[in-house]
């Protein structure tokens, strides 16, 4: 189906960047997921290439580019090639945007360059063992000092948390409200700032994700973004981006799924023929097909209306329940389509469905995203 919001430089940048991924990323996979890892020099040679952070003032050597477009290329041929270790949308479209859109401009001046050039690697610590997606919850703490704040706590499941420089760490800094915390610019080497191992998990394997811990952490004022206490709110203002990047990336997860396993069908036979031409996969194929198309266009709406600044909290809600959910419906359907052959490591669709259950989980649960859907339409 045709897709019209994209114009001839989306597409020039498309084609960059896809060869850019096949020449730099897709030999290298295995080894990366193998390792846990993604090398730090792959960041650095996207940036490099102009790839990082295309939002960026040109004179931190971005592109100037605040089309949401351009992010959403990204998440889409990082989820063709189902590549989850270099996360770029993590750094690029969910961390930069808390500096450029909090930060002053001593703070821009002092990291953006670096984090454009791919030297700097950024994270965001919210999640904490006790408190997941109610960050009220969270028990990290900072107290105010004479010339500098005493930070102490810890963070989980965070990723790039191995290879992290800079990371957002949100901090209750009055206990006498609980939404009243703050954002702090932790930089790697700080005494006191430490990381555990690099956690195991179900999928995702290339990319590194770990637990933080903050023990009388000093952090100078010029490491707090943007005002003290007010870390709540700015959280909340960039959910909507957070969650809208999420379902670019599911939708495009559901479409490489739903390729891989199309190529599979028409090529495997079963009986003497091809399991393509069997009742049961046309009509499987075909729900698929039409679920992702409806998908596709409803993404695709929420980005042009992101772009005019007109995306609601709740809208990005369903945009984020809705295609993660069809993701993990593809994935085991297409295992399924797949046989024995699903199961197998080395097929493509078995690593997609392993990768795909984390996209109900991260940037709000499922059952957040209808709790936010519920109230906003009425239902508290």
């Amino acid at each position: 189906m045709e897709r019209r919001h994209f114009e001839q430089e989306h597409t020039i940048f498309r084609a960059s960047f896809r060869e850019f991924l096949q020449r730099e990323v897709v030999p290298h996979q295995d080894a990366w997921e193998e390792a846990g890892i993604v090398p730090r020099e792959i960041w650095c040679k996207a940036g490099e290439s102009g790839f990082l952070v295309p939002f960026a003032d040109e004179k931190y050597g971005g592109a100037g580019a605040r089309d949401f477009r351009y992010d959403q290329i990204v998440c889409e041929e990082l989820a063709y090639i189902n590549e989850p270790g270099f996360i770029m949308p993590l750094h690029s479209s969910l961390c930069a945007p808390y500096l450029d859109t909090f930060g002053n401009e001593a703070q821009k001046d002092r990291w953006m360059p670096d984090i454009v050039a791919g030297n700097t690697i950024m994270a965001v610590a919210m999640t904490e063992p006790g408190a997941g997606s109610d960050l009220a919850g969270m028990r990290t703490h900072a107290e105010k000092k004479d010339d500098h704040w005493l930070l102490n706590g810890s963070k989980i499941y965070i990723s790039n948390g191995i290879l992290a420089d800079l990371i957002i760490v949100a901090a209750k800094t009055n206990p006498d409200n609980k939404h009243a915390m703050t954002l702090f610019m932790i930089e790697a080497g700080m005494p006191g700032f430490e990381r555990g191992r690099n956690l195991k998990k179900l999928g995702m394997k290339s990319q590194d994700t770990a637990e933080l811990f903050f023990n009388d952490v000093k952090v100078p004022p010029e490491n707090v973004l943007g005002q003290v206490d007010f870390g709540f709110y700015y959280l909340m203002q960039m959910l909507a981006q957070e969650r809208l990047t999420n379902a670019c990336c599911a939708i495009a997860g559901a479409k490489a799924a739903y390729d891989v396993t199309k190529t599979y069908v028409t090529e495997r036979k079963a009986f003497g023929r091809e399991i393509a031409k069997f009742q049961n996969t046309r009509f499987k194929m075909a729900e698929m097909k039409t679920e992702i198309d409806i998908g596709q266009v409803f993404v695709d709406r929420c980005v042009m209306d992101h772009n005019q600044q007109q995306l609601k909290d709740d809208i990005a809600a369903e945009a984020k329940l809705w295609t993660t959910e069809l993701l993990c419906k593809v994935v085991d359907q297409c295992v399924q389509l797949h046989g024995g052959a699903g199961y197998m490591w080395e097929y493509p669709i078995t690593r997609m469905y392993a990768n795909a259950r984390i996209q109900r989980i991260f940037a709000g649960t499922s059952e957040i995203m209808k709790e936010i859907i519920g109230r906003a339409n009425g239902f508290a």
